[in-house]
C-alpha cells in the first residue's frame, strides 16, 4: 500500500497569524453562526459557554469543537488587537444595535 506525506504542526509550535478585519468579521460571524446553531434559547447564554468549553475535548460534538475552536480563535484576535491598541470606539445608540441584532437573529433564522 502506498503512503502520502502529511503535515501536522509540532507540539510545541506557536505561531502568530495576520489578521485583517474582514478575517475578524467573518471570524466573528461563524462564532456566532455556530453559537445559534447550538444554544438553545431556554439556557442561559452565559451557562450554556460554560458548559461546552467545561467538557473535555473527546466529549464535545464536532459542533461543539466548532464552537469552542472559533471561541478560541475571536478571544485570541481580541486579545491581540487590545495588546496592540488596535479597536476604535465608536458610538452606537441601543435602538441601532437592537436593529442590527435583530436583522441578523431573522437572518439566520431564515437560513
Amino acid at each position: 500500500m502506498e503512503s502520502i506525506k502529511a503535515k501536522e504542526l509540532k507540539d510545541d509550535a506557536i505561531l502568530n497569524v495576520k489578521v485583517n478585519k474582514t478575517f475578524y468579521l467573518m471570524s466573528k460571524s461563524a462564532l456566532y453562526l455556530a453559537f445559534t446553531k447550538l444554544h438553545d434559547s431556554s439556557v442561559n447564554p452565559e451557562n450554556f459557554i460554560k458548559s461546552v468549553i467545561s467538557k473535555k475535548y473527546e466529549e464535545m460534538t464536532d459542533e461543539e469543537r466548532t464552537f469552542y475552536t472559533l471561541t478560541l480563535l475571536v478571544g485570541e484576535i481580541e486579545k491581540q488587537a487590545i495588546e496592540t491598541k488596535s479597536f476604535i470606539e465608536k458610538d452606537i445608540s441601543e435602538d441601532d444595535l437592537k436593529k442590527a441584532l435583530d436583522a441578523k437573529v431573522s437572518k439566520s433564522s431564515e437560513d
